[in-house]
């Protein structure tokens, strides 16, 4: 699940791009957010999970994820979970394809951005099995 601009801006300096901005459709995308992860599982890469608010901690199972880690034996730890993919461009290349449903949400941001959405994500497909 995640939110892009209208040009797939995805991150700026950490953080989302219309971070504070004060209308409507940008309070409730993280309303919306908070609400869908209730009960569930979030993994994040360490800058991510480092900027959720203390009250995100209460009512869902987030976890740090390396780089190093491969993504199948993290997503095993869960079997049975809803498992929600949080982070910047590193962790969605990584978690792409296993990845079974998408939920974007395209907000009208059309500013500065220093990450993006890549598109090839949706289509990145199951990981091969041996």
């Amino acid at each position: 699940m995640c939110a892009i601009g209208r040009r797939g801006q995805l991150g700026l300096d950490g953080q989302l791009p219309w971070e504070g901005r004060p209308e409507p459709i940008f309070i409730a995308d993280p309303a919306r957010f908070f609400d869908l992860t209730r009960g569930h599982v979030l993994i994040a890469g360490p800058a991510t999970r480092a900027s959720f608010p203390a009250f995100a901690w209460d009512h869902r199972e987030i976890v740090e994820i390396r780089s190093h880690e491969d993504p199948a034996a993290v997503l095993a730890r869960f079997p049975g979970r809803v498992v929600y993919v949080c982070g910047g461009p590193a962790v969605w290349r990584a978690y792409a394809p296993f990845i079974e449903y998408w939920d974007i949400t395209r907000l009208p941001y059309d500013g500065e951005a220093d990450r993006w959405f890549d598109p090839a994500w949706l289509v990145a497909g199951p990981p091969a099995r041996s």
